[in-house]
């Protein structure tokens, strides 16, 4: 491996192997996911949302077309998670990634973020310096494959919309990543989601796996808040909910249940 790819690696674990970040997503997880239930990870990275999916007693499939973190995965994760080597998107196929091999986070497929990621708050030190040819599936295949899932999670660098386009129903839970330097793109991702289905939202900012909300708010109060944050904002993730697919987790009184 080489010794950038190896740097970048060694970051990403110090920075989401973090213990105090690692028992937030697991609380989290633990209110959206029963045991039983199938959870799609769709750039699982080094693999902690996987592995607290999994922690909520969930059957898992974890994507990651980046060599470098696959091959990590392939040697770490508990056996019952299944990995697939492959990104989603619209069609399957092949598709060339821009990759960061210092800062692999922030590999993409979606070339124009790359290109527009340079003159971004927070991108300065950042260098794409490597391609890697990389498999694609869809969600549909996926889903045809495992089975229909309780929660799909997608972070993929700007390719939000594309993997959607690749999903052709509604899932009761769908979180994918905001980034408050490409608004245009966030609210197309929240606008092909209210075609998905009839879903109501909450948000996390950053790593600290808490909701925004205790209560979910409607898609015209999360386009509000989002074209409130400044471009040099913390990105995180936006959570859709169909609520008429909803039950708070046994016992359970809180808003951010199950």
């Amino acid at each position: 491996m080489q010794f950038a790819a190896l740097a970048g690696l060694l970051r990403s674990l110090v920075i989401y192997y973090n213990p105090a970040v690692i028992r937030q997503s697991r609380a989290l997880y633990r209110g959206l996911l029963g045991p039983g239930d199938l959870a799609i990870d769709v750039g699982a990275h080094v693999g902690t949302r996987a592995r607290a999916m999994r922690a909520a007693g969930a059957r898992v499939v974890a994507l990651e077309p980046q060599p470098v973190f696959a091959r990590f995965l392939r040697r770490t994760l508990p056996r019952d998670i299944r990995l697939i080597e492959a990104a989603a998107g619209p069609a399957p196929g092949q598709a060339a990634m821009t990759v960061s091999r210092r800062h692999p986070t922030v590999s993409s497929l979606n070339e124009g973020f790359v290109a527009d990621a340079v003159a971004k708050p927070g991108f300065e030190h950042v260098r794409w310096d490597a391609q890697a040819q990389v498999a694609v599936t869809t969600l549909d295949a996926v889903i045809a494959d495992h089975g229909l899932p309780a929660l799909v999670k997608i972070d993929v660098e700007g390719f939000e919309l594309e993997v959607l386009a690749g999903l052709s129903q509604p899932v009761r839970v769908i979180s994918v990543e905001y980034l408050p330097g490409w608004p245009a793109l966030t609210l197309a991702v929240l606008d092909r989601l209210c075609a998905l289905g009839a879903y109501r939202f909450n948000a996390v900012r950053g790593e600290h796996a808490r909701f925004e909300w205790q209560d979910w708010q409607d898609a015209q109060t999360l386009r509000d808040w989002l074209a409130a944050l400044p471009a040099d904002a913390q990105s995180g993730d936006l959570y859709a909910r169909l609520e008429d697919a909803w039950s708070p987790a046994p016992g359970s009184t809180s808003t951010e249940g199950r």
